[in-house]
């Protein structure tokens, strides 16, 4: 079989990433030499994803990293669909990362769909007519004549036939067709594109024999453990290294001295310990005594957060983010004016795979095997912190267990390279779970004071929100802000959004969802306050917001470089909740005492959503979530029906484990938590029934990893003040303020 990376100046490979201004670049790179054919042993590439050997079977290569959601599996159909080959005759590898034949590899803002819809499908379409190409060769006759089906190219006319197999070897030596001219097929013509396909790896999991991060062994490895300050930045001061290095098994043990203020993933100060098994590294890590010093951010914890926040309220916000009429004067003249603060807490993504990285060092070339979303981070900061090019970092992409943007983090990566590096020797760096739980970058905490007026009709004329949130040096922290354009803006009059800023040393970043994971539980909550102060049903009154058809700006790029602006559509979104009601039967079903439903709807990642939540209350004021209705409008083609349907639910799951039970809590700069005891996740008795349906809308195919959970939460609380006329405002919630 071609090797890919060898063989990669004598074959065509597709290169697909953004353009410079905007949207999508497809570059052709010709071959220099013709690929030789197929042979008994060897497989003819098309291109850089297609590779088809003398059998017929067709290995495609996956880009993307696989971090649960399905994408190794559903990249690949795009590309089979448009080749014209049974699902069953295709095998699927891993890609390494390699931006020159793949442009971007990353996993995350649940672009993957929107990025390769149209892309892959002509990789797989140019490889279709080179076939044909061969085909037409073979038979002396002009392409046109001849068609595909399964594996297979078809001249009508004598009734001849050739597989793939038979033709690969010519084909890969034809012209690369023009990307953007190749025929697609008509929707009609989908054998796989709509059709429910188990993951790719399925049975490698549930038999135990995938490999993870966790699970990678290389030649000659150790085993590291580092240990870092519990302060986010803190340094070592002094440590009993001598006493570790006569530990049992003990290699190395150093202090790397890091940044105080690396950039997001750099390499921060602490103590490795490198031992010929992670055991005995960990277990030499239990007597590790350091004296650190955790400079300024030791003063840190979440009642001064609290207590920050509240004095914050007390005078004007610091900036504005959106401001529409005149608002101050609108709530003073309403009918009717609701008030509310609102909090939600740090939290921490809580991978079911600790963070990890395998790494060897040799000169100044390095190899990681890493369980990543975003390998390019880590290429680079790994060649910036060893001073190396970035074309000397290999990096192998892992399946992760868990990811949710805690992954698109590359801190494991730099480290074990470094630490590897030190070491001389290749190293597995494995945190535990309390390191994984005490250095996240994490789901950042908020505070809002939301002020609502209502006309004498009952229709919401005036909404302002004064946002406490967290920064540094005056910028807004990671994944910590307000859109401009946060619903019900440009459909409220008056209209004023501010912000003012807590400093804080916590590090935050992106958690499934970002911004909208929190930001949906504060606004979906508050529409259902202000529908009951105006008498209406809450499903109504949102409904009623959205009744006027309008693409409304949001400000935000339709991809990443991307000109073209996402604009909010409220047709979409009302025809959600519509679908949202009539599943769940609102406003018809008989439900028993401290039983009650709520509604929510949110867009985010170009995915419209509409929830309702069935949530039944004990006498101890423990809800339980008894079923959740999901009506979503993610464009016209829902690719993979079976991991579509699993990534809703798991989302939906995901925010009523948030909902109920996370949170992080800071004291003297540190995190409190460590382990699941004390930052407990959703468990599978606690599970409700997702009932999910999609509505074909004729818009393009938009991803699914993320915008069917900050509606989740808000049902949720809703349906708690349908069920016990109390508020939640707060979360996670506190059963103690439910109790009958």
């Amino acid at each position: 079989m071609i090797d890919m990376l060898e063989q990669a100046d004598r074959r065509a490979f597709l290169k697909i990433g953004a353009a410079v201004g905007g949207g999508l670049m497809l570059g052709l790179m010709r071959p220099s030499v013709a690929v030789a054919g197929a042979t008994a042993e060897t497989a003819a590439e098309l291109n850089g994803y297609v590779r088809i050997a003398p059998d017929g079977i067709a290995t495609i290569m996956a880009k993307n990293p696989e971090i649960g959601q399905g994408i190794k599996t559903m990249l690949p159909m795009l590309i089979a669909e448009e080749l014209d080959i049974a699902w069953k005759d295709v095998r699927i590898e891993q890609a390494d990362a390699d931006a020159r034949r793949f442009g971007q590899q990353i996993a995350g803002g649940s672009y993957a769909t929107p990025l390769h819809w149209d892309p892959l499908r002509r990789v797989g379409a140019a490889a279709r007519q080179m076939l044909i190409a061969a085909a037409a060769q073979r038979w002396q006759c002009h392409p046109a004549e001849c068609a595909t089906e399964p594996g297979m190219v078809v001249h009508a006319a004598s009734g001849r036939k050739l597989g793939y197999g038979a033709l690969a070897g010519i084909a890969a030596t034809m012209p690369v067709p023009d990307l953007n001219n190749v025929p697609l097929k008509p929707e009609a013509g989908y054998r796989i594109i709509g059709k429910p396909t188990p993951q790719v790896d399925i049975d490698a999991i549930v038999t135990g024999k995938m490999q993870f991060g966790i699970d990678v062994e290389v030649p000659g490895m150790a085993y590291a453990v580092f240990a870092k300050c519990p302060v986010p930045g803190g340094k070592p001061v002094r440590a009993n290294l001598d006493e570790i290095s006569r530990e049992k098994g003990v290699i190395a043990t150093f202090v790397v001295d890091g940044s105080t203020d690396a950039p997001a993933g750099g390499l921060v100060s602490g103590v490795a310990i490198v031992a010929d098994s992670w055991w005995r590294a960990e277990k030499a890590r239990d007597k590790l005594r350091v004296e650190w010093d955790g400079g300024a951010i030791a003063a840190h914890s979440s009642a001064h957060f609290a207590a920050e926040a509240a004095r914050l309220f007390g005078q004007p916000a610091t900036a504005v983010i959106r401001k529409d009429g005149e608002v101050a004067k609108a709530l003073a003249g309403a009918a009717r004016t609701v008030e509310a603060d609102y909090f939600y807490p740090f939290i921490g993504h809580a991978t079911l795979e600790p963070q990890n990285c395998t790494a060897s060092v040799i000169g100044d070339k390095v190899e990681i095997w890493a369980p990543t979303q975003a390998p390019a981070r880590g290429i680079a900061l790994i060649a910036e912190t060893l001073g190396i090019p970035e074309a000397n970092v290999t990096v192998h992409l892992i399946r992760c267990g868990g990811g949710f943007g805690r992954r698109l983090i590359a801190d494991p990566m730099v480290e074990a390279a470094y630490i590897a590096k030190k070491a001389s020797r290749p190293v597995k760096l494995l945190w535990s779970r309390k390191d994984d739980m005490q250095h996240d970058f994490y789901r950042p905490a908020g505070f809002h004071r939301l002020k609502g007026g209502l006309d004498a009709s009952g229709r919401l004329v005036a909404l302002h929100d004064h946002f406490v949130t967290f920064g540094k040096d005056g910028k807004v922290a990671r994944s910590a802000d307000l859109s401009a354009s946060e619903f019900p803006a440009q459909l409220v009059p008056h209209c004023l959004y501010e912000s003012s800023l807590i400093e804080c040393g916590i590090p935050t970043g992106p958690l499934r969802a970002p911004g909208s994971n929190a930001i949906a539980f504060v606004f979906q909550s508050f529409m259902d306050e202000l529908a009951h102060a105006a008498g209406k049903d809450p499903y109504q009154f949102q409904l009623d917001m959205l009744s006027e058809p309008r693409l409304l700006p949001t400000g935000r790029s339709l991809r990443p470089g991307s000109a073209e602006k996402v604009s909010f559509d409220t047709r979409r979104m009302a025809d959600v909740l519509r679908k949202a009601a009539s599943m769940s039967g609102w406003g018809k079903r008989r439900l028993p005492k401290r039983t009650g439903m709520g509604i929510a709807c949110y867009f985010s990642h170009l995915g419209y959503f509409a929830e309702v939540a069935l949530v039944a209350v004990s006498k101890d004021g423990t809800p339980s979530v008894e079923q959740v209705w999901v009506a979503a409008d993610v464009g016209r083609h829902i690719i993979n029906p079976s991991m579509a349907v699993n990534q809703v639910q798991g989302s939906v799951i995901d925010g009523i484990g948030s909902a109920l039970f996370q949170q992080i809590t800071i004291e003297k700069g540190g995190v409190v938590q460590a382990n699941f005891n004390d930052h407990d996740l959703i468990r599978i008795d606690r599970a409700p029934i997702v009932e999910v349906e999609f509505l074909k809308t004729d818009f393009p195919p938009t991803g699914l990893g993320e915008p069917a959970l900050p509606p989740a939460i808000p049902a949720i609380c809703n349906a708690i003040h349908a069920a016990t006329g109390k508020r939640i405002r707060s979360l996670p919630i506190d059963i103690a303020l439910l109790r009958a």
